[in-house]
């Protein structure tokens, strides 16, 4: 169980590593504060990911809440890679994942 700012030094390496591997999408897995407490490290993650998108640093985003064929954003991600359409997350509402695209 990381610390706050170990898991966002982590999702630094992860998406440097991912960037060199000219990946084009992530699927982060970080959990949503199961134990009753917290939750800090999805919030502080989304948050991250966010300000990436605002300065354009990656295309996009989605929180594993809004994963789903009937959210606009999803189906827009959907549609250029359709072999996410198998993913076992989609649908199910899992605060505990992040879709990034790159």
């Amino acid at each position: 169980m990381p610390l706050v700012h170990e898991a966002l030094q982590r999702l630094e390496r992860e998406l440097a590593a991912a960037y060199q591997s000219n990946r084009k999408l992530l699927k982060l897995i970080h959990g949503y504060g199961s134990t009753g407490t917290g939750g800090d490290i999805r919030i502080a993650v989304q948050k991250t990911l966010m300000e990436r998108v605002q300065s354009g640093k990656i295309r996009a985003c989605i929180f594993g809440e809004n994963w789903s064929r009937s959210d606009e954003a999803s189906w827009k991600i959907l549609q250029s890679h359709p072999e996410l359409k198998a993913d076992s997350d989609l649908g199910r509402g899992n605060r505990g994942i992040t879709i990034v695209v790159l």
